[in-house]
């Protein structure tokens, strides 16, 4: 009970929470800088409905973890209609930037005078791809060079975990240590399909590493795009001692031509993984890339108690 004065005596009073403070304080919410150049994703492939989905889906989960970004979608085989080309949309972005600056020294403000690289544009590709780097590159100065180009999004930790939760989802892996889920499909041996050639295979290796730590099996990586290159990793490791091979695709999705995953699966002899696609971690990445060109420091979880 209480007294018009206040608590009865004896009785516990609460008290608000002290702020956090230290290593276990709520790091302050990052948002854009003003002014800040657009974020410019490059969707290589054939454009379609569902890549522009994934597309969208990858740009909303990058403008959710840093308030005021403007991201866009550039394609890099698009029609200018219904599909904006890289090129174009660069150019928009530049145009756009030049028209604000007009309109608010019009209006009175005092304001700067945009300078430096109108957009930052990341590759949706999770290892290297010369050809397809090189034409990102050539509309990069097509559009006249206002924008910078960053590197593509892997290797990475965060796709070793993309790539074992699409393994888990197609039943050739087990979910995670916590759940220990014990899946009778599991695969033995990894083979990490990847696009890009020889670079590719090698960068696709070392995320291969990661994966194959996590789910204490061996992962070799081939190439999609060279002839032979799936079934000589399969021979290898049924060779080694694995008698139940999964293909895991190191690819986002739009960069994979069509029925090529189907084929190497039937060259392999084996069940095959979804391809990454609008992964949370995807979204996460083309962020971090952004960031990382802008100089803008990435904002650390909360701790986890």
């Amino acid at each position: 009970m209480s007294s018009p004065t206040g608590p009865t005596p004896g009785l516990p009073v609460r008290m608000p929470r002290p702020r956090q403070s230290g290593r276990h304080r709520r790091p302050e919410p990052v948002a854009a800088p003003e002014g800040a150049p657009a974020l410019v994703l490059a969707v290589p492939g054939v454009p379609s409905a569902a890549i522009r989905s994934l597309a969208d889906e990858v740009v909303s989960i990058a403008r959710s973890e840093l308030p005021g970004l403007e991201a866009v979608i550039g394609y890099l085989d698009g029609d200018d209609a219904e599909y904006p080309t890289l090129a174009t949309v660069l150019t928009r972005v530049a145009a756009l930037r030049t028209e604000r600056y007009e309109i608010a020294v019009a209006a009175g403000r005092e304001v700067a005078a945009p300078e430096g690289p109108a957009a930052v544009v990341v590759p949706l590709l999770a290892g290297p791809d010369s050809a397809l780097t090189r034409r990102i590159r050539q509309a990069v100065m097509d559009a006249g060079n206002n924008a910078e180009l960053t590197d593509v999004l892997g290797p990475h930790p965060l796709l070793a975990e993309a790539l074992h939760v699409r393994l888990s989802e197609a039943g050739l892996a087990r979910a995670d240590r916590a759940r220990l889920f014990t899946v009778a499909t599991a695969a033995d041996g990894i083979i990490l399909a990847t696009v890009g050639g020889e670079e590719a295979v090698q960068a696709a290796g070392i995320t291969g590493m990661l994966l194959a730590a996590r789910l204490a099996v061996p992962v070799m990586a081939a190439a999609l795009d060279q002839e032979g290159s799936i079934a000589s990793i399969a021979e290898q490791l049924r060779a080694a001692g694995s008698e139940q091979l999964a293909l895991a695709p190191y690819l986002i999705g739009p960069e994979l031509a069509e029925g090529l995953l189907d084929a190497a699966a039937k060259e392999a002899g084996c069940a095959a993984a979804e391809a990454l696609g609008a992964y949370p971690a995807i979204g996460r990445l083309v962020l971090s890339q952004y960031m990382a060109t802008l100089g803008i420091p990435p904002q650390q979880a909360s701790p986890v108690h």
